[in-house]
């Protein structure tokens, strides 16, 4: 039998290298590059042996076929009796498809995908724990379901072949590892969660997932980075990745698709995390403002859209007089670089001197939005903070910021008019150039364009 060879393998993108490197040529990140074996069999033998088996449907080698022979007729997608889920896989779990979920210890992925699968009576679903043992698992399904399914079976495993074995005996429709970084395979020699047992565990399920046509979910773990832990090539292995996150110490939980094959990875889904596992949340717009803030300053309403959902956000700001030599810039669910960016605007544009204050801007809820539509909140926010006067209620507001000052056109309008109107707010400033091909007789919300910063703040402030 041939020998073994070492690897140099990048932990942060995937670069290989034969020898160990100090600076990664491919993603520039210092000391990343992890020492793996590598046999001369690329793959694990046994694992595909035991996937093989289970293929009856692949038969032969595949041969080439021409373009207009292939069918574009998608296959129908599983649903999973949850809405948020769904929307962020865009429209269900499809056939033969690999999703990789991460998130922090402790956030809730599994007790999001439990509380999924017992949601799915019509399934045979095989959920493998290398983490849990099955007392553990039990216990949380009580406490998050009223109702068993008896169609969930639970198999407390971290051996790939023994894995393969279980599933070519029960025949489930839908798997779930949890966690890939458990898992190990026999003819990797290195110990479970390390770089070469994590690629090769996902390859091989892979390939059973293509060939087999059963879904599988694979939960990850994420580093203190903030990065899914493993090799970069785990992402590049998986379809759809998804990412769990929120503050443990807020109530929310954002669903958020960072690689789909088979979507939109701008879809957001949100839930509420209760006692008895999460809620989704069909309309955010009314949790994220069920507080009065009559007569507060510093807090500014947008109407912001993540994928296809609009819904509205509080933006918070303070302003006050810097108690060091250097101010502090602080922004909590907004980008910190482009809170400087809007302050310069507003210093240099609008005339306010912020250079001697600290700002603090936060993004109520817990959420964070990518939405470029925020900027006009954040600066009547910041503005509002620092002159010590409220925004009249009724008020929000959607656009984008340039560096000259000018309030920029945003996707969508006829969305976030709606959401505003349908919440009760009388008031929206939106850009001026929105108003091509915008019908404002459908709404009965007071519509006000403006082209400036300065002139959305004159309607805010008088």
């Amino acid at each position: 039998m041939a020998k073994d060879k070492i690897a140099y393998v990048c932990s942060n993108c995937g670069q290989e290298s034969p020898k160990w490197i100090g600076k990664c040529p491919a993603c520039g990140q210092w000391n990343t590059f992890k020492e793996i074996r590598v046999s001369n069999d690329t793959g694990s033998m046994a694992a595909k042996s035991a996937a093989t088996s289970l293929h009856s449907s692949l038969e032969g080698k595949p041969r080439p076929m021409f373009l207009k022979q292939i069918s574009a007729q998608e296959a129908p997608r599983m649903d999973m009796n949850d809405s948020e889920l769904n929307r962020v896989l865009g429209g269900g779990l499809v056939p033969g498809s690999i999703v990789l979920l991460g998130g922090e210890p402790g956030i809730g992925k599994s007790t999001l995908t439990l509380q999924t699968i017992l949601n799915m009576p019509d399934r045979r679903i095989l959920y493998v724990s290398g983490e849990e043992s099955s007392h553990q698992l039990k216990m949380r399904a009580d406490r998050i379901s009223k109702s068993d399914n008896e169609n969930v079976m639970i198999l407390c495993e971290t051996s790939l072949e023994n894995i393969f074995t279980q599933i070519k005996e029960t025949k489930p429709e839908l798997v779930i590892i949890d966690s890939i970084q458990t898992i190990s395979t026999e003819e990797v020699d290195s110990s479970p969660g390390s770089l070469s047992q994590v690629r090769e565990c996902a390859a091989a399920l892979l390939r059973f997932s293509k060939s087999s046509g059963i879904p599988v979910i694979l939960i990850g773990h994420i580093t203190k980075e903030g990065t899914l832990a493993g090799p970069k090539i785990l992402e590049h292995i998986v379809d759809t990745v998804i990412q769990f996150e929120g503050d443990q110490h807020y109530m929310y939980r954002i669903l958020r698709s960072i690689k789909n094959r088979f979507g939109s990875t701008s879809e957001l889904g949100i839930y509420e995390m209760e006692q008895n596992g999460l809620r989704a949340v069909s309309n955010p717009s009314e949790l994220l403002l069920t507080q009065d803030h009559e007569g507060l300053s510093g807090i500014a309403i947008t109407a912001a859209i993540e994928g296809i959902r609009p819904f509205l956000v509080e933006t918070q700001a303070l302003v006050s007089t810097a108690a060091y030599g250097t101010p502090q810039r602080s922004a909590t669910g907004f980008d910190h670089r482009r809170l400087n960016m809007l302050l310069a605007v507003l210093e240099k544009r609008v005339g306010f001197k912020l250079m001697q204050k600290d700002v603090f801007v936060n993004i109520a809820g817990g959420l964070r939005v990518t939405d470029m539509a925020m900027d006009l909140s954040i600066i009547a926010a910041v503005l509002s903070s620092n002159v010590d006067t409220a925004i009249e209620p009724g008020w929000c507001m959607a656009g984008e910021v340039g560096l000259s000052g000018e309030v920029r056109p945003v996707n969508r309008i006829e969305q976030r008019v709606a959401e505003a109107e349908k919440l009760g707010f009388s008031h929206i400033i939106i850009p001026k150039y929105n108003l091509n091909g915008l019908d404002r007789r459908k709404f009965g919300i007071q519509i006000h364009p403006v082209r400036k910063v300065e002139e959305a703040l004159r309607e805010l402030f008088g």
